[in-house]
Formats: C-alpha cells, sequence, structure tokens
C-alpha cells in the first residue's frame, strides 16, 4: 500500500473528556488529512463522462424493459452488471462467476417472482474483514403496454456510477494501491417494492452487518431539480450526521478537496415532509447501527415517468458526484481507524 492516509476521531479520554461541544467537532475536522491527494486524484480521473453515458444509455434502454423486479428485463440489467465485473476482473464474494444473491418470491409481496441482488467486491489488504458497501437499486417501474419507464435517472445514474467506481478502484488494485478495507458494489433489486433488495440482504447479509462499517447509496444523482436550476453544482447528502459524525466530515472533507460541490443538506431534516433518510435502501442498514450517507439530485418531472430517459441525464455532473463518492470511499477504506458510530438514532 503505497497511500497513507492519516486520520480518526480523537478518542476523548482523562482530560480530554473536558472539551466543549465545538472543541470537539474541531478535533475530528482537523484529524481528516487526505494525503498523497495527487494519487487519488489519478483514480478519481478515470471516472469519465463518456463511460458514465455508455453504462446510462444501455441500462436505461428498451431492452431492460423498464428493468421491474422479477421480470426478464431485470434479470436481463441483472446480467448486464455480472457479466460486466466479470470483464473488469472484479470477483464475487459468492465465488466464481456467481454474482447473484437471489430474492426469492417468498419474500416479496404483490405475487413479484424472485429475482436477484447482484454483487462483487474488492477484498481488502490490511483490513479484509471490514466492509464498506457501496449500493444501488437496479430495479425500475417495468412497462406498459403502451411506454417503457426506462429510469435512467431512477437508478440508471447510481448504477453507472457504482461501475465506474468499481473500475476504478480495480485499477487502483492493480497498480499496488489496494483498498487496506474490502469494498462490496451491491446492486439491489425491488427498491420500489418496499426496499425489499435491501431488506433481504441486511435479513440474510453476505458479510457480518457488525463489521459492515458504512454504506454510501446511490439513488438518482444525474439531474437538477427546480430548487437548482440556477445552480446544478449540488448534490443532496441524507444522513451523513445521524449515527456517524465522523462520517460527516469525512464527506465534507472530501468535497474541499476534490469536487468543491455545494452540498445541500435540506433533506436531511426530520421535519423534511418528504422523510427520504427513510425511502432508499440505505434505511434499511441504519436502522441495524451502521453508517450511512444517502446521495440524491432530488425528484423532477420525470420521476417516475416513461419521459426519465438517458438524453437528459447531465453526465458531467454525474461525473463530478460520483467523483465525490469514489474519493469518500477511498478514504473510510484506507483510515488507519474504522469510522466510529457515535449517534443513536
Amino acid at each position: 500500500m503505497k497511500v497513507f492516509i492519516v486520520a480518526s476521531a480523537l478518542t476523548l479520554v482523562g482530560s480530554c473528556a473536558t472539551l466543549s461541544h465545538t472543541e470537539k467537532l474541531q478535533n475530528i475536522k482537523d484529524s481528516i488529512v487526505f494525503t498523497d491527494a495527487n494519487i487519488i486524484h489519478n483514480y478519481a480521473n478515470t471516472i469519465t463522462s463518456e463511460e458514465l453515458n455508455t453504462h446510462v444509455y444501455k441500462f436505461s434502454s428498451d431492452e431492460f424493459e423498464g428493468r421491474r423486479a422479477g421480470e426478464p428485463g431485470h434479470h436481463k440489467a441483472a446480467n448486464y452488471l455480472k457479466e460486466y465485473y466479470i470483464k473488469e476482473g472484479i470477483a464475487s464474494p459468492l465465488g466464481a462467476d456467481n454474482y447473484y444473491q437471489n430474492v426469492p418470491e417468498s419474500f416479496f409481496n404483490d405475487g413479484i417472482k424472485s429475482s436477484p441482488n447482484v454483487i462483487a467486491y474488492i477484498k481488502g489488504s490490511e483490513y479484509p474483514n471490514e466492509i464498506l458497501i457501496i449500493s444501488g437499486h437496479s430495479d425500475h417501474e417495468g412497462y406498459t403496454e403502451d411506454v417503457i419507464y426506462n429510469g435512467a435517472d431512477d437508478n440508471g445514474s447510481g448504477t453507472a456510477a457504482i461501475l465506474e467506481m468499481a473500475q476504478a478502484f480495480k485499477k487502483a488494485e492493480t497498480d499496488g494501491f489496494a483498498p487496506k478495507r474490502s469494498i462490496v458494489f451491491l446492486h439491489f433489486t425491488g427498491e420500489e417494492v418496499d426496499l425489499t433488495g435491501s431488506r433481504y440482504y441486511t435479513k440474510h447479509p453476505i458479510f457480518p452487518l457488525h463489521n459492515t462499517i458504512a454504506n454510501l447509496n446511490i439513488d438518482m444523482i444525474g439531474r437538477v431539480d427546480d430548487s437548482h436550476e440556477d445552480n446544478p453544482n449540488y448534490i443532496y447528502l441524507i444522513g451523513s450526521d445521524r449515527l456517524s459524525t465522523e462520517l460527516h466530515y469525512i464527506s465534507e472533507s472530501a468535497n474541499e478537496n476534490f469536487t468543491k460541490l455545494d452540498l445541500d443538506y435540506r433533506l436531511n431534516s426530520d421535519s423534511d415532509p418528504n422523510q427520504y433518510y427513510s425511502r432508499s435502501d440505505h434505511y434499511n442498514f441504519a436502522q441495524k447501527g451502521i453508517p450511512v450517507i444517502f446521495y440524491f439530485n432530488g425528484t423532477h418531472d420525470d420521476y417516475h415517468e416513461p419521459t426519465d430517459t438517458a438524453e437528459k441525464i447531465n453526465y458531467p455532473l454525474l461525473q463530478k458526484r460520483t467523483k465525490l463518492i469514489f474519493t469518500t470511499a477511498w478514504y473510510i477504506v484506507n483510515n488507519e481507524k474504522r469510522i466510529e458510530v457515535d449517534q443513536d438514532s
């Protein structure tokens, strides 16, 4: 491992226990240091708008018939993910060419047939049993006799981001910069139907949940909502401070060092009427006490409509948002200590 990232939340013992809340926060902020930033930049820059474009156009194409969980179109989409990981040399923790965690029909409601979560990973070099999960859902609304709900933003954008990050981390590993902790790339089925894929995973985890140090969940990061028409350089972050103060400031530091997006926290409020904190797959991890960040661009007129199509994605913005998640993940997996859970949410 050639990159040394020095960081940890201050352990408050002895006389340090008298520090004020403000001083404690400042110590956490000051302890988060990205070193060898040029190396991190190099791998973040392998995430390109052109490759994101390719993935979104393919994943939201009519070929996949709207990717409704349990239906043939979603199975085709799952196979696309599997074949990508095989091509990139990114292994499955299930062994051989088995990249599917099958969610049985009995776990779904409304007669939905069995459908797979797709999982791949890169094994950590120093703390392989500690797991960061980068996730997003692969399903969408399917089709009717008249239209296909292609779901380019929801969630072709998040799926493309995960694939590009997986490729970047694999390139780093190949070059001798393997992550210290293991990274799991997890594509959930059934998010659109009661968060079923993530609910199944947290009931039947492939890696022990007590060793899962965080979940970075991506659901719609390719568009701009009405509130930001005049400032598209933003991303909503939800949940980052709910369980881990340190995770929140790692994210802020990654943004300051690498992407300089406007981090918008208004949807993280308990009083937000939309209650997005409980509406995507990260929530099933948060309920188990695992720190999460939910990355989201907000809704738009094409949300859950057949007009959510690939040509409407802002690909340079999708690239920038993906880099934020990648650099945050890099820090988490290469920190000398696993992030601290210090909140009860």
